[in-house]
């Protein structure tokens, strides 16, 4: 079961802030200058969220109790709690690390994404804090690029630099190469909502990390953009390789840009293999996985 966000979001912010070092400057937008899907932040400003989730063939919903605060600098971020989580329709009880953990997104220009630490947190909840950053990270980028005002403005960015959501300890490897393909699907003034649809497509050339021979040939019609290995409590390991795309559809209120609702689909063509070794050469045939993945947010 694949628990982790395709995006990954691991839209670090260091590694963004070098991708859009790279953006030509008159494709990027001044901070000083908000765009239509600009998010006007006031502090105290309470946010419930309900996520629904299917993983393949796990079921979930967990809800996300967010505020509005200020740092030390004036920089506005939003703080999330998590909680309520029902697994395959049962009540899950979630560990007391997990319970006191506090996700931090912002959607201000100038604060890029970074990604949370995840060593204490619930299994359970990796793919719900990584899905939530994905959401985050996605329409932070739209604003900070500014190229969207009118419905069926587009941008396509690229950025192919390897997302990470390797823990160590479960998953050994887990990496994707993404470029960003966004759409202004839809401006209603009328009921004061955009409508953000962003693509996330394998880049030409795909920069995730190949550790063995057998993984190299494409599964799909293009080179293979996505990889994990996670270390099994059999003492073995699952390996897989394939190719990942997902959309990533966000409504959001032109009053004050914040996120309304939001849905993921993600699709992942795979072959996996067992292997008894670290290094990935005494494994068993490989064995087609499509891996589906539909979240969403309310």
């Amino acid at each position: 079961m694949k628990i982790f966000s395709g995006t990954l979001l691991l839209l670090g912010g260091v590694t963004l802030q070098a991708s859009l070092q790279n953006v030509p400057a008159e494709k990027q937008s001044a901070a000083e200058t908000p765009g239509l899907l600009a998010r006007r932040y006031q502090e105290g400003e309470k946010l419930n969220y309900h996520m629904k989730g299917i993983n393949e063939n796990w079921r979930y919903e967990i809800q996300a109790d967010g505020v509005v605060k200020r740092d030390s600098s004036g920089r506005y971020f939003e703080e999330y709690a998590w909680s309520h989580m029902i697994s395959d329709g049962t009540p899950a009880t979630l560990s007391p690390a997990t319970s006191n953990f506090r996700q931090i997104v912002s959607l201000a220009p100038e604060t890029p994404p970074s990604f949370p630490n995840l060593s204490q947190v619930d299994p359970r909840l990796i793919g719900p804090i990584t899905d939530w950053m994905t959401f985050y990270a996605d329409l932070w980028l739209a604003n900070r690029l500014n190229k969207l005002s009118h419905t069926g403005d587009h941008f396509y960015f690229k950025r192919g630099t390897p997302n990470s959501w390797a823990d160590g300890n479960y998953v050994l490897l887990g990496e994707d190469s993404l470029d960003f393909d966004l759409t202004l699907k839809d401006v209603n003034q009328t009921d004061q909502i955009a409508t953000l649809l962003v693509r996330h497509v394998p880049p030409e050339k795909p920069e995730i990390n190949i550790p063995v021979e057998w993984m190299r040939p494409p599964v799909a019609a293009t080179a293979s953009n996505w990889v994990e290995v996670e270390k099994g409590s059999n003492g073995k390991y699952l390996a897989e390789v394939g190719k990942e795309t997902f959309d990533v559809q966000i409504k959001v209120s032109l009053a004050n840009g914040k996120i309304l609702s939001a849905k993921i689909d993600n699709t992942i063509e795979a072959v996996s293999r067992e292997c008894a070794d670290a290094t990935l050469t005494s494994c068993t045939a490989s064995v087609p996985h499509r891996i589906l993945r539909q979240i969403e947010v309310y």
